[in-house]
């Protein structure tokens, strides 16, 4: 369990490289909402989870890395960061990738920190 924000971050992009549910799910508040970079929002675990899974089905081999982490906001309870994302897989046979920038909100819970809010989007022009 991730009991410092830092830590949450590492435990996530492992998660996600498992593509398993199952290991991303004690990272994932229950009211999380999770909007994809092609526009498509989820809001609850339930949706989340339904998503995740999809991908995780639909993209095979799927690496997938954070970086250029900048905190805007962390406290006891509280966490917001902004990042710059790439995944790559194969789907249907061939290699795809894509990447973006990243806005992800924590909350901690019993010294747990857990996901409640995550917004995927294209990167910016410098």
């Amino acid at each position: 369990m991730s009991t410092k924000p830092e830590h949450w971050i590492e435990n996530y992009e492992e998660a996600l490289r498992s593509q398993n549910w199952e290991t991303v799910s004690p990272l994932v508040h229950s009211l999380c909402t999770v909007s994809f970079s092609n526009g498509t929002v989820h809001k609850g675990k339930a949706q989340v989870e339904t998503a995740f899974r999809k991908n995780f089905t639909l993209i095979e081999s799927e690496k997938y890395a954070i970086s250029n982490v900048h905190w805007i906001v962390t406290d006891n309870g509280f966490a917001v960061f902004t990042f710059d994302y790439e995944w790559s897989g194969i789907m249907n046979e061939n290699h795809i990738s894509g990447s973006g920038r990243g806005t992800s909100s924590l909350v901690n819970e019993d010294g747990i920190w857990l996901l409640v809010s995550e917004h995927l989007g294209p990167k910016s022009n410098p």
